[in-house]
């Protein structure tokens, strides 16, 4: 996990859910009789050291399965080791098609991007009534150029135009001369398929340039930072994500609220919820293998079917991704605001 770089409050969130997890696990007497056991690697949210980190896990910590990584790029980085280990991988939120397609080894508890881009395409078409759209995109991260695949594809498959594209990479902190000209095309809407880092500067930035248009993005945005770094500047705008911390199922809230009182009142975003379910999916296949013999347990864990987590219950299919609905997020004053759910295979929307 990314503990410590640019997307450092996705690592800390998921490990936040995992320790939660397998506390919960181990108290109930663990699996098949045996504790679980973390061992927690930070590869600084750099691509190599991800790889580096896999290595030394798979290598020297002997370890039965891998969950990480949050990012795109890192997983994708770390996934061909643990494939060629036929060590099980599980991935909590990275969302790129390509990453469980390096291999059966590898899967996901997440929705993947082309969903998640539909998502916020049928909503900006069907929901907000928008023609015409413009992309803000991080040009050398995976998940944002996957989302804006989809997305384009999409809004332009519903009779919507995208009329302005801009670029920049995660380093930077200017982004004036990308929104003003998005500002001068006048989009209906602003998709933004990047990291709350970025995304933040970016929402307060697009305020100072007048522009009204509302911003749309996706699961990336959803850290605690996003607010400190955008401000008042973020409402009105809409994400895509895993889970409403306001669903009032009882699972769900009795997830939200143990999580509060273990770290000291801290509301769990979605990927904490992520990180909980990924080692709840791995030890329910431990469970049903009877075993963490490699082979076996890759079979348990692709076998997986309508397991009850807090995002949504969770079937693992032949491309070994989750199937699972998508919410959007309306964002008001420091809260994202439940505003629909879009379940997969062309289901309605519920709206609330």
């Amino acid at each position: 996990m990314d503990l410590s770089g640019q997307t450092s409050s996705f690592g800390q969130s998921s490990v936040n859910g995992m320790k939660m997890a397998a506390d919960e696990i181990n108290k109930a007497g663990g699996v098949n009789g045996r504790q679980v056991e973390l061992v927690i690697e930070d590869d600084q949210g750099r691509p190599e050291q991800a790889a580096t980190v896999v290595t030394k896990l798979v290598n020297q910590d002997r370890v039965h399965a891998i969950l990480g990584e949050v990012a795109s790029s890192n997983s994708l980085a770390a996934a061909p080791i643990a494939q060629q280990a036929k060590i099980p991988m599980i991935s909590p939120s990275s969302t790129n098609p390509k990453v469980t397609a390096v291999g059966d080894y590898i899967f996901r508890v997440c929705f993947i991007d082309p969903f998640q881009g539909d998502v916020m395409a049928k909503f900006a078409a069907n929901t907000l009534k928008a023609k015409t759209a413009a992309i803000l995109l991080d040009v050398n991260s995976d998940y944002s150029r996957g989302l804006t695949q989809f997305f384009e594809a999409s809004f332009t498959g519903l009779g919507g135009q995208v009329i302005q594209k801009q670029s920049y990479t995660q380093t930077d902190r200017d982004f004036s001369g990308q929104l003003t000209a998005i500002r001068s095309a006048k989009p209906d809407v602003i998709f933004i398929p990047g990291y709350y880092g970025q995304v933040g500067v970016i929402a307060k930035q697009a305020k100072q340039l007048g522009i009204t248009a509302p911003l749309l993005g996706a699961d990336g945005w959803d850290a605690p930072q996003l607010w400190e770094l955008g401000g008042d500047a973020l409402n009105g705008a809409f994400m895509a994500n895993h889970y409403s911390i306001d669903d009032p199922a009882p699972a769900i809230q009795k997830f939200v609220t143990d999580y509060k009182g273990r770290y000291n009142g801290l509301a769990p975003d979605a990927i904490a919820a992520l990180g909980y379910d990924s080692l709840k999916v791995l030890a329910d296949a431990i469970g049903r293998a009877g075993t963490t013999d490699a082979a076996k347990l890759r079979d348990a864990i692709a076998q997986t079917s309508n397991l009850s987590s807090v995002t949504g219950n969770i079937t693992i299919n032949a491309e070994r991704n989750a199937v699972k609905p998508a919410v959007v997020l309306e964002l008001q004053n420091g809260k994202f605001v439940y505003k629909e759910t879009i379940k997969p295979e062309g289901a309605a929307a519920v709206s609330l």
